[in-house]
């Protein structure tokens, strides 16, 4: 990784994303966070790496998500954006909300996975080690463990809180009746749970009726992943599957099975709409996420700066009339 003498924008709040409170907590997230699981490894180009981060904290986009797992290696995107940090922003970290998780396989043997106080604490040590930072501001439980109680997972979190090592705490991917459990649980810890993210795009909308209501009532914030449900959301996959794009892999989440010519016409169709509205399909994806009060954000996963610009454009239309809405919906469906 290149050295850099990088200096922050003066401009980058005026002119920042903007932000929006974290549920009915004091803490403001941008519209727009970036997401560390792809492009942010060891087998990634570190000095595009830097360029998305810097230009990232130029525009106000100062949540920065990663989770233990995240990179290739496992782990790598971690200790490179701890590189990052200390070589660029070690006088800006007040400015940022770091993010991190634990709860898939991290490492062989019985204490590398799942939701147990042993692994996430050991997983919060071994983070912050990799980022070499004295404390994240939101760790969470990245998805539920049905074997592990939850009263154990939970006052895992809690201990961070209160240990100093994190400053909220969340949680992702959990069932409906487990994320009411966790609500309370934490509530009556005194550390209560500051947001949930799952996955929320126009194509994955279950979570509509229970999840984001649940969050809403319990006043929990919401922020959503994959919102352009792996580039499927985009203009990359009209004409074809591109050779280098996620579908063409045999691995990973977005497969060739997937891309039928159904789903095709919808994204044609939903193109058309975004053309007409100014848009590219990805921005209208993503401003359709932020559309709705209970998205205080979007998580988005960027390969380069160009990528990342569009993405921030996004913001520059987030009107929908109510004829937009129910033909998105109706393609959605």
């Amino acid at each position: 990784m290149s050295k850099s003498n990088y200096i922050p924008a003066d401009d980058r709040y005026s002119n920042s994303v903007g932000y929006n409170y974290c549920g009915k907590s004091g803490l403001k997230l941008p519209k727009i966070s970036l997401g560390l699981w792809h492009n942010f490894g060891d087998v990634d180009d570190t000095d595009e790496a830097l360029k998305m981060i810097q230009f990232a904290f130029d525009h106000g986009i100062t949540h920065f998500d990663l989770a233990n797992n995240y990179g290739t290696p496992a782990g790598s995107a971690e200790t490179n954006f701890g590189k990052i940090l200390k070589s660029n922003f070690s006088s800006y970290r007040d400015e940022m909300i770091i993010s991190t998780k634990a709860g898939h396989e991290m490492w062989p043997g019985p204490y590398g996975d799942a939701g147990s106080r042993k692994y996430l604490i050991a997983s919060l040590n071994q983070s912050l080690q990799r980022m070499q930072l004295d404390y994240v501001d939101i760790f969470y439980s990245h998805r539920y463990d049905s074997e592990t109680p939850l009263e154990e997972t939970m006052g895992a979190l809690s201990d961070m809180v209160k240990q100093g090592k994190a400053l909220y705490v969340g949680i992702s991917k959990y069932p409906t009746d487990k994320a009411r459990e966790a609500y309370r649980i934490l509530r009556e810890n005194g550390t209560p749970c500051l947001i949930n993210q799952d996955r929320y795009n126009i194509f994955t909308r279950h979570i509509e009726q229970e999840v984001l209501p649940l969050a809403e009532e319990n006043g929990v914030g919401f922020i959503a992943f994959s919102p352009l449900a792996q580039g499927m959301l985009s203009d990359k996959y009209l004409n074809g599957i591109p050779e280098n794009s996620r579908a063409a892999h045999s691995y990973g989440f977005l497969q060739k099975s997937q891309l039928t010519p159904e789903v095709i016409e919808k994204i044609s169709k939903l193109n058309e709409m975004a053309i007409q509205r100014g848009q590219t399909l990805a921005q209208m994806a993503l401003a359709w996420c932020l559309h709705k009060q209970s998205v205080n954000s979007v998580i988005v996963g960027t390969s380069s700066v160009k990528q990342l610009q569009d993405n921030i454009d996004a913001l520059k239309n987030l009107n929908f009339t109510d004829d937009e809405l129910w033909k998105i919906g109706e393609l959605g469906a």
